[in-house]
């Protein structure tokens, strides 16, 4: 095998995925994924993965802790950013309607390392938000039916609540997307009902004074921030730290762009969707316009109901209404909290389980994993095997230092996307594109410019986690991957027949 063989920049024509998606070509019986979804189910799992931890919790503590009243903006600013890599997310998955999302567009226009890495990424960002929401949901649990903390809470060895959580949700993941779509779409109801009522009821109890100043002026930090804490653009830009005021916006926006992730979950189903040109495009905008409302207007009435000052960080809600003399709606919070957590959880484990199918199909995984059940038609191994590893992490690891992981995950994978879109104008100019990305290539750059100045607003102790999980995906691929891939073993046996190039 040559070294050409061998290229990291092998990319995958979408002819050939396009083949994959439709009849799972070359990886034998059971390759395929039932497709049973409209695009009402695309966004109930889009809303199910989107709304939970961010709106329940991310709004106190970047209120409280970086932004004011202005987190509103914070909230906005996120939104935006999501909405412009939505818009090429979905053109992409219109275009090239397969499971893997950001992995297979990286791989039809990037190059085979980029697409390993964009892959790789994604798990973390997958498996970790189905641990830290376990956990939380575990605690809201607790809080709610008032259970032993040794068993439910961060005060436990063993986090039983969400280790149960994880194992029954992986069963319903496993045995089939539809069942998946059904348990969501009732979660959502449930949790949409409740947002839009903490927005109606919280509104009453709104005081001007809470809202001024809307934007607190830039503070000093009195205390001393390590290297570590600090985000990388402070630190770089050797900036003295300092929280609220524009920067403190903008900190802000940047960690609670945690409360978008999972959007892209939507993409991840083509494969299973009836009619993935039409439905993923409309599901993912609707996703990300109802999604944004609905975070604003709660951070709006939550602020203007309580102080910035005096917001609680673990449940500034609930908390905010009883402060307001109406601890009775803290019940109903609580329910769509629960609820709310279990379709985030659900969801992260089918996005996560979609991600090393594809992986499997191509070879940078071994195979195996990418057969799916021809009784449930879900790739069933490594859902079963994604469950037990979040369980394991749900249970026993305290999650809450790597939460901003997950956003540094995502925009990552938003940069790549951005960045397909002008590449597979140019590349496949008579590709079919039933959704077009508008003001191309333009719209596309500023989507990349923002996820990048987004992420230099993280600490710095999340770029160095991050950069060890890629270095450690870096290697399975370079040892394993490299040499195992379809593309390599199709380019040794017919190199002129395969339907995939390589670059360089």
């Amino acid at each position: 095998m040559s070294m050409r063989d061998l290229s990291v920049l092998r990319t995958k024509t979408v002819e050939a995925i396009a083949r994959d998606a439709a009849a799972g070509e070359g990886d034998g019986e059971g390759s395929g994924l039932r497709k049973s979804l409209r695009t009402r189910d695309l966004v109930g799992f889009g809303v199910g993965i989107v709304i939970g931890t961010g709106i329940f919790t991310l709004t106190g503590i970047q209120a409280k802790e970086n932004a004011g009243p202005a987190v509103v903006i914070s909230f906005l600013i996120a939104g935006v950013v999501s909405m412009l890599a939505a818009l090429c997310y979905a053109e992409l998955a219109s275009a090239v309607p397969t499971a893997g999302s950001a992995y297979t567009y990286a791989y039809a226009t990037l190059g085979e390392v980029f697409a390993w890495i964009i892959g790789w990424d994604l798990v973390l960002e997958f498996a970790l938000g189905a641990a830290v929401v376990a956990r939380s949901w575990s605690g809201y649990l607790a809080d709610l039916f008032d259970l032993p903390p040794s068993l439910f809470t961060e005060e436990s060895t063993v986090n039983v609540g969400a280790v149960a959580l994880v194992l029954v949700l992986g069963v319903i993941a496993a045995v089939g997307v539809k069942e998946s779509a059904r348990v969501t779409n009732t979660l959502v109801l449930v949790k949409v009902a409740i947002s839009v009522f903490i927005i109606i009821v919280g509104a009453f109890f709104i005081k001007k004074a809470n809202l001024i100043p809307f934007i607190p002026s830039a503070e000093k930090t009195t205390t001393e921030v390590k290297t570590f804490d600090q985000p990388l653009l402070q630190w770089i830009g050797g900036f003295e730290p300092a929280t609220f005021g524009i920067s403190g916006v903008f900190t802000a926006a940047a960690v609670v762009f945690f409360a978008y992730t999972g959007f892209e979950a939507v993409a991840n189903l083509s494969e299973e969707t009836k009619n993935p040109a039409r439905s993923i495009p409309r599901a993912i905008l609707i996703v990300l316009g109802l999604c944004t409302t609905l975070y604003v207007l709660v951070a709006f009435v939550v602020t203007g109901m309580v102080k910035y000052t005096d917001l609680d960080s673990s449940a500034p809600i609930a908390k905010a209404f009883d402060a307001n003399d109406a601890s009775w709606a803290g019940t109903l919070i609580a329910i769509a909290a629960v609820a709310g957590l279990t379709s985030v959880t659900l969801v992260d484990i089918i996005a996560m389980s979609r991600i090393g199918f594809a992986l499997g199909r191509d070879g940078l995984l071994p195979q195996s994993v990418a057969k799916s059940s021809p009784r449930f038609g879900t790739p069933f191994r490594f859902t079963i095997g994604t469950t037990i590893f979040v369980a394991i992490l749900a249970g026993l690891v305290p999650l809450t230092d790597l939460s901003e992981m997950v956003s540094i995950g995502t925009l990552f994978a938003f940069l790549i996307v951005s960045i397909a879109v002008p590449i597979l104008r140019r590349t496949k100019p008579d590709l079919t594109r039933p959704f077009r990305v508008p003001l191309s290539p333009v719209v596309p750059i500023i989507s990349a410019l923002a996820c990048i100045y987004l992420m230099l607003n993280l600490v710095v102790a999340t770029w160095a986690r991050f950069l060890v999980w890629l270095a450690l995906g870096l290697a399975i691929y370079l040892f394993y991957g490299r040499r195992n891939a379809r593309l390599a073993k199709a380019q040794t046996a017919e190199p002129t027949v395969t339907g995939e190039k390589t670059l360089g």
